[in-house]
């Protein structure tokens, strides 16, 4: 019990390296891990560029191809038919950009493994970084649904499929940013808060061994919360840009006209 409870006394929800500029606090460790991310990004993509053929793909290009055009280009036209080959480029950056995120956690950066900070921690497990990505997401989505709909067309999808759910409607769009930021923070922050729980309550010479065991589960959580968060943001920009509602209503206005003719 005495463990457990030191245990609850050492692990901190966004303990960083900071400094303040200006009266804000700069997360330092987080500020360079994630330009760490971006630079080992935009180095695969230029890369990438640089060997591309249209004859027999290397294994670089191979990937760039399987997460352009089998992951996230047929989620796009799926689900938002031929308009969306134009958030494909969107869908693959912030896929790779939130992978390589969370995947620099696995790379040991601590100067004392088991008592201090890592100094490269993954950058989505504060929650500063998923939640300036699910804010940009949902701004652009909300812009795009009013270029769909126009200004009425916009206003009026709140009231469907009743004027009651109008204000349930609104609160499911404030909360969309909310949950982007809270699944994709509480997932990676959960894997820093079980190395901390294994280094706090497990004996020294047994610490290794747990984060051994862990760490291919990290990555396997990192792989998927970068799909979701993905999936979310084509899904979203799929229902803002849908006219179903407006089709529908059209169709029933439509129906008794074509009985009476008959």
């Amino acid at each position: 019990m005495k463990k457990l409870l030191w245990a609850g006394k050492t692990i901190n929800v966004g303990e960083h390296i900071t400094t303040h500029v200006f009266g804000l606090t700069i997360d330092l460790d987080i500020v360079a891990s994630t330009l760490v991310a971006a630079a080992i990004f935009l180095f695969l993509g230029f890369k990438m560029r640089s060997k591309v053929t249209s004859g027999v793909p290397n294994k670089l290009q191979l990937f760039w191809e399987i997460i352009v055009v089998d992951l996230v280009g047929d989620l796009a036209e799926s689900a938002i038919g031929s308009k969306g080959k134009r958030f494909v480029p969107l869908g693959v950056t912030l896929f790779m950009f939130i992978l390589i995120c969370n995947w620099i956690g696995f790379i040991p950066t601590a100067l004392h493994p088991g008592s201090s900070a890592e100094l490269l921690p993954p950058a989505t497990s504060d929650v500063n970084l998923p939640m300036a990505m699910a804010l940009i997401v949902i701004a652009w989505v909300h812009v795009e649904s009013f270029r769909a709909r126009g200004i009425k067309g916009y206003f009026s999808h709140y009231a469907q499929p009743y004027k009651a759910l109008f204000p349930i409607n609104v609160i499911e769009e404030i909360t969309k940013p909310i949950t982007m930021t809270f699944r994709l923070f509480g997932n990676m922050f959960s894997g820093g808060l079980m190395i901390a729980v294994m280094t706090t309550l497990l004996p020294i010479f047994v610490v290794p061994f747990g984060e051994i065991i862990w760490k291919p589960f990290d990555l396997l959580i990192g792989a998927i919360q970068a799909f979701i968060f993905m999936l979310l943001t084509i899904l979203y920009f799929g229902m803002a840009m849908s006219h179903e509602e407006h089709d529908e209503s059209h169709s029933s206005h439509q129906q008794p006209v074509l009985e009476t003719s008959h």
